[in-house]
């Protein structure tokens, strides 16, 4: 069986569109009751396969013209989970993954200039005990960024 058929797939193109949408419009465009997308996208949402719908921040027009990509080289990657957890404590840290390869942790950073990511990357991250290295690349802009396609 399917995990998504063609109305779950219908109901989240309208709702890649305008995460806003009432579910009544949604309803009206693909032809199918009001009833049937709120049990869809409720469905879905108890499934974990739409994980909320929220705004996507520009971080640019907000000032958080700085990014980078951080590779993170722990200790022990035993460490990892305390390590993340004192991650989530800095808010400028936006994503952060798992990887393969010469580091533990990938994330993204967020700044509003060059001063405030390095006050991020000295001040904050090589601060958390545990930490041996880290390696930025600076991000110089979004070529595309999307969900996978249905």
């Amino acid at each position: 069986m399917d995990i998504l058929d063609e109305f779950d797939i219908n109901i989240i193109k309208e709702l890649e569109k305008d995460g806003r949408m009432a579910f009544s419009a949604i309803a009206t465009t693909l032809k199918i009751s009001n009833t049937m997308v709120h049990q869809r996208v409720n469905r879905l949402t108890e499934q974990g396969i739409l994980a909320g719908i929220k705004p996507i921040i520009n971080e640019k027009k907000i000032g958080y013209d700085w990014a980078s990509f951080t590779g993170i080289t722990l200790n022990k990657d035993q460490d990892s989970n305390r390590i993340i957890e004192e991650l989530k404590n800095i808010p400028e840290i936006t994503e952060c993954y798992y990887v393969t390869g010469s580091f533990t942790l990938y994330i993204k950073i967020v700044a509003q200039n060059h001063e405030h990511m390095r006050k991020i990357l000295y001040e904050k991250i090589d601060n958390i005990p545990g930490i041996s290295k880290t390696d930025s690349i600076i991000e110089l802009g979004c070529a595309f960024k999307r969900n996978i396609t249905l």
